[in-house]
């Protein structure tokens, strides 16, 4: 659940045309705040991760600020309603601020501010911006993690597979979880472009070899696919407009020295992965483990660094 949980569903096979990156590659990272290549030397940019508070997006901000990037947490403290099967971990996990997050950074070395913003407001978008130039300097890495999550569904179902409360799809639904998905998604891209745009001469390492005009970097979290999300249709349909909106980034601002991708992760444990999601996940033979937001993280680095300057337009697939 939460920033970019892998469907659990049945399927008949992948038929996505994703780049499928075995997570083989990655198995060896420890579990360890910062176990992130040293060659991903990001000093010099700065980093707007959104839904960093826990999992995905707190391991996001500790790998790019362990490789030298100053880093604004944005997140929100989300207090969900009981259900006895989702893990209390969870539940804390998101209702948690993202204070002990930048600590560990500060502690480390690294540079990191957090802020708490609610993305359903869209003033939020060019405040988050505002406070990390004022602090750091223009942001060049963007990082769109955040969720509004809901389970909900078009059947007359109470709970999901695993006995989790679903709620009937609806017009609260929908707006809960595209307003930060997807819009508020689009909107920080389009935040990013019209700032860089904007600056007076270009900024990051590209410009000092005349490469290209600028040098910039947006990375998104996705999940559920073409075939959809079932048992959670509204944030499969937003993830989905996401990507889209990733893809034509891709396009549009290539000429401005910014890349864009998706990353998919596979199941990923931020608290809330139980036992029988684990058997589920070992029967199934498209999903090959249950990975750790840090194995996530060290692949959204790579996307951030100059090593991945020819990667753009693509759904890294995780496995």
């Amino acid at each position: 659940m939460g920033a970019a949980e892998e469907y659990l569903g049945d399927r008949p096979g992948n038929c996505a045309l994703k780049i499928e990156v075995m997570m083989s590659l990655l198995s060896s990272v420890p579990d360890s705040p910062h176990p992130f290549p040293s060659s991903f030397d990001l000093s010099g940019h700065v980093a707007l991760v959104t839904g960093a508070n826990h999992g995905i997006g707190a391991a996001t901000a500790r790998c790019l600020a362990a490789c030298g990037a100053a880093v604004l947490l944005a997140y929100l403290r989300v207090e969900d309603e009981v259900d006895p099967e989702i893990p209390e971990e969870y539940r804390r996990n998101r209702r948690q601020g993202a204070e002990a997050v930048v600590e560990s950074i500060c502690a480390a070395g690294g540079t990191a501010m957090a802020v708490e913003a609610d993305l359903v407001d869209a003033h939020m978008v060019p405040f988050l911006f505002d406070q990390a130039e004022a602090s750091f300097g223009p942001v060049d890495i963007l990082v769109n993690n955040a969720t509004g999550w809901v389970g909900d569904t078009f059947q007359t179902l109470s709970a999901d597979r695993f006995r989790r409360k679903l709620r009937p799809m609806s017009r609260e639904t929908f707006d809960q979880q595209f307003a930060v998905d997807t819009r508020a998604g689009a909107l920080l891209i389009a935040e990013l472009a019209r700032r860089h745009v904007q600056r007076p001469q270009a900024w990051g390492p590209a410009a000092e070899h005349d490469l290209a005009p600028g040098w910039g970097r947006i990375i998104g979290l996705t999940s559920g696919g073409p075939l959809g999300f079932p048992e959670a249709v509204s944030y499969g349909a937003a993830k989905a407009a996401l990507e889209n909106y990733t893809m034509s980034a891709a396009f549009e601002l290539a000429d401005l020295g910014i890349t864009a991708n998706m990353v998919y992760p596979p199941v990923t444990d931020t608290g809330w992965v139980t036992d029988e999601v684990c058997r589920h996940v070992a029967r199934r033979s498209d999903l090959l483990r249950v990975a750790a937001p840090e194995q996530v993280a060290a692949v959204i680095a790579y996307l951030a660094s100059d090593h991945a300057g020819l990667i753009t337009g693509n759904i890294i697939h995780l496995r």
